[in-house]
């Protein structure tokens, strides 16, 4: 669904151009709509090819990449390519025979609309920016590479994350771990006040509370599963603001974030217990269980230095930009140590085994001692003999205990020596190694990317011994293999783009100046990002994807052109000047139709829409931006590189296409309009 509501402005493109072209044929050369239908529709043929084929290859490579969020931009990659080629398939067929159907040349007698009205005046000012330009081509060289460098300190200006982790999804939960060794009813007893607590926030009308979790944390865990009012109700919409009462779009509205902020400042008060309070990421889910804004590792072999490291970075976290940290090792359970003198057990003739079968017994009830039927259910239950809660917690009455031996029974207080300690619930290993995590949520104004950073200078100033290691998981995992696959994917569609572009064109020069727009417009992409507040992440990089694809079809259209007039034997500037004026009208007219198609995701509301607005961001912004520059350079550097000579086949540019004669041919090399 993403996929085809962002191709809705992008399969429309090449049936504009094509119907633009024919518009021009029948304005400015008089031609008969049907002669105007096949005419133009040839001219323009391989420009819209080329646009539509080298934009199916960026979304391709998109859809085998490895990670998880591959599986989710698998059929993302192939809906969009399949869109783009139908709207190919559209452009060549339905759209010239509509035109030849539908215009009539009678319908633009009289002056060129080019050169009326408000776009008359637009193409006069790009005429003077366009002559500007190139007689100062050095100046708009190093404007461009000025903007071109300007790509690596917005890189690092804009926050990076795997996907929006301010996504308001109208539903949050609180997980509450309570010191080791709480009972279930003590447990109970502090989820009640928590409820308690919250039921005094007005805007919270379901809420779903519980003890206990053999999964999670056992009798001393707690959660809490929070509900908000629908989107409609509490979040601005466009509906609303036009309604009859306009005035109500802006009355109450409350995001997710601002609930979770409150209700963390209610919560502090329970300053014993452990509380996080998580909004859900359903989107792409990373791994089993639950989410975490953070999952940060350290890997040892010593399990008190584990504690002692994460610890510490758990008491850093309000520095590090963390909010609600907790960590995976902890030591505070309570256990009764059993240590077995073997001389004297030997002695008087005790097993070891006897010894750990009367403790497993009785103190940890896993034996079945008989069976018992019940009638009235016509079923049976296990018998399990255990001694009482207070008994088997008390090392003076699990002293008492007897065990067989040689010449009698033996007093299990003859033989051990019991004495408490704390020790670890559970203990977690990750390739073959001891594990202790901090897992937390990411404070307001801060991003997953530079927190992780934060995370590792931390552990960096501990000076850890060489025996120890970190690792990140979750989100942070699938962050940083998701950036290097994408990294890769971009850099085969750029080469599978070159090969198209140089094997339609027959040129090894040509497709190196269409693909020079990609750097110029990746600045304001990233610009738009930076000033809108949004990040760097899963749903921009499909944004830039997208951008880069439209941009490159302008390109192609403006250099596609040049060369045709000038294989008709214009000089090269009047060339470039007629070429790209003429192509200044379907480009503007794909960008608003881009734009306009981009704008519902921009300002959309409900569920998810976060996600969806950094998509229409990157697009909106990077195009509109950009435009100017593009049409500005890249006639510039065609020039450039036609002076250097770099363009080897470009004399022989559409000979099979246009089948010219040598007349023409001699016509198109002579001085003047070749470099």
């Amino acid at each position: 669904m993403l996929a085809l509501v962002l191709m809705v402005g992008i399969v429309i493109d090449d049936a504009i151009v094509v119907l633009e072209n024919i518009f021009r044929f029948i304005e400015e050369k008089k031609m008969h709509p049907f002669e105007a239908a096949r005419e133009a529709t040839r001219e323009i043929g391989l420009a819209v090819m080329a646009t539509t084929l080298s934009l199916v290859v960026i979304f391709v490579p998109v859809s085998f990449m490895s990670s998880i969020s591959g599986r989710f931009l698998f059929q993302f990659g192939l809906t969009a390519a399949v869109a783009v080629l139908v709207s190919l398939l559209v452009s060549f067929t339905l759209t010239p025979l509509m035109s030849a159907r539908l215009l009539r040349r009678d319908d633009h007698a009289g002056a060129p609309s080019s050169r009326r009205g408000l776009y008359g005046w637009v193409d006069q000012q790009y005429a003077r920016a366009l002559g500007f330009s190139m007689r100062h081509r050095w100046v708009v060289a190093g404007l461009a590479i000025i903007v071109m460098l300007l790509s690596y300190p917005l890189y690092r200006l804009v926050p990076q994350e795997f996907t929006p982790a301010n996504t308001d999804e109208g539903e949050f939960e609180i997980n509450v771990t309570a010191p080791q060794g709480t009972s279930f009813e003590a447990t109970r007893d502090v989820m009640l006040k928590i409820e308690e607590e919250l039921q005094m926030i007005p805007r919270l009308p379901l809420i779903l509370t519980s003890a206990g979790s053999a999964r999670f944390g056992g009798s001393g865990y707690g959660r809490v599963y929070v509900r908000l009012a629908p989107h409609r109700e509490r979040v601005f919409s466009v509906a609303r603001l036009f309604s009859l009462t306009p005035w109500r779009a802006f009355q109450g509205n409350y995001s997710q974030a601002e609930v979770i902020r409150e209700v963390r400042g209610r919560l502090r008060k329970f300053s014993d217990l452990r509380i996080v309070v998580a909004g859900s990421r359903t989107s792409i889910n990373t791994g089993g269980g639950r989410n975490y804004g953070i999952d940060f590792s350290i890997l040892g072999p010593d399990l008190e230095s584990l504690h002692q490291y994460t610890d510490e970075l758990r008491k850093q976290a309000p520095a590090l930009g963390l909010v609600d940290a907790d960590i995976t090792l902890k030591l505070d359970t309570p256990e009764l140590r059993v240590t077995i003198d073997r001389e004297r057990a030997a002695a008087l003739g005790v097993d070891t085994e006897d010894i750990a079968s009367a403790l497993r017994i009785m103190v940890g009830g896993d034996e079945r001692a008989s069976r018992f039927r019940d009638p009235a259910m016509n079923d049976d239950y296990d018998v399990q003999l255990r001694l009482a809660a207070a008994d088997r917690s008390d090392p003076r009455t699990i002293a008492r205990l007897y065990v067989p031996g040689r010449n009698g029974l033996v007093r299990l207080d003859n033989l051990v020596t019991i004495h408490e300690e704390k020790t670890a619930s559970r203990i977690d290993r990750v390739d073959r190694q001891r594990m202790a995590g901090i897992r937390a949520e990411i404070a307001e104004g801060y991003a997953l990317a530079d927190r992780l950073d934060a995370l590792r200078n931390a552990v960096r100033e501990m000076n850890l011994p060489p025996t120890y290691s970190t690792r990140v998981g979750g989100s942070g995992r699938e962050l940083e293999r998701t950036f290097n696959e994408f990294l890769w994917a971009f850099l085969l569609s750029v080469v599978f783009m070159y090969m198209i572009l140089a094997s339609q064109y027959e040129s090894v020069v040509h497709p190196f100046t269409i693909l020079l727009s990609l750097p110029v417009s990746l600045p304001f992409a990233l610009f738009s990002l930076w000033v809108t507040g949004n990040t760097l992440n899963l749903y921009s990089a499909l944004g830039l994807l997208v951008l880069f694809g439209v941009v490159k079809k302008n390109a192609i259209l403006q250099i596609d052109h040049m060369n045709n007039l000038r294989q008709q034997g214009m000089e090269r500037l009047a060339a470039i000047m007629q070429a790209n004026r003429d192509r200044l009208r379907p480009i503007l007219m794909t960008t608003l139709t881009l734009v306009a198609g981009m704008l519902p995701l921009a300002v959309g509301t409900g569920p998810g829409a976060e996600e969806r607005r950094a998509v229409a961001i990157v697009v909106i912004g990077g195009q509109s931006l950009c435009l100017l520059l593009t049409l500005l350079v890249t006639p510039v550097v065609y020039s450039f590189l036609d002076d250097i000579g770099l363009h080897v086949h470009g004399r022989i540019w559409g000979k099979r296409r246009l089948g010219r004669s040598p007349a023409l041919a001699h016509a198109t090399s002579s001085p003047g309009t070749s470099g």
